[in-house]
């Protein structure tokens, strides 16, 4: 074989190989999103249409797949998110958002670390994941903020703690996007602010 035979074969088999990842992470989002984290791998390699000799060779562990996935997850929200500030009026656009990151966090609460608290522990395996959220939630907020359309008293970090727990009940309950929409727009209702005093007393009697 020559050496330019040679180099295109290596190439093809990067490329394939390459295809294969692609796969596997794909399929994976997908049975990741209809039957949870915890979903047997051996179907994910069956839907990528791969062997799992295959499978463990791109990935070796769980958690070595469960962090590409959410890793191609945030860089997709990220963009989506940005593609929100282009072209959404910003209260609308902060809504469109939250609703999108409800529906990413649904999955993500069989992980073996705990979602809910991961903002706030720097040692948690998906801390990262979470900051990269959140900043893209403050853009986004302080965007509505600036022009009225979000309450000036409240922070990133509040906002995603509330769609963390409105994520839990879209994931509890079985929503579809469309119920998942509405309770995440229940749930954030106040956020414009309209009158509600958040600092407010409790009243007593």
């Amino acid at each position: 074989m020559g050496a330019d035979s040679a180099a295109g074969a290596g190439r093809r088999l990067r490329a394939d190989a390459q295809r294969n990842r692609d796969a596997i992470l794909s399929a994976a989002r997908e049975v990741f999103a209809e039957e949870g984290v915890l979903a047997p791998l051996d179907a994910i390699a069956v839907r990528a249409g791969v062997g799992n000799a295959t499978l463990y060779r791109n990935f070796p562990t769980r958690e070595d797949l469960l962090s590409a996935v959410m890793e191609a997850s945030i860089r997709e929200a990220v963009t989506d998110g940005e593609g929100l500030a282009r072209t959404r009026e910003p209260g609308e656009a902060l809504i469109e958002w939250l609703v999108h990151l409800t529906w990413l966090l649904r999955i993500w609460h069989d992980l073996p670390y705990c979602l809910a608290d991961a903002h706030m522990d720097q040692n948690s395996p998906i801390a990262p994941s979470t900051a990269t959220l959140i900043a893209q939630t403050h853009v986004l907020l302080e965007r509505a903020q600036a022009i009225g359309a979000a309450r000036s008293d409240i922070a990133a970090g509040e906002i995603f703690e509330l769609v963390t727990a409105v994520s839990w009940a879209v994931d509890r309950f079985g929503d579809d996007e469309q119920a998942a929409r509405r309770r995440v727009l229940l749930a954030t209702a106040g956020l414009a602010g309209g009158g509600v005093d958040i600092e407010a007393p409790p009243r007593v009697g």
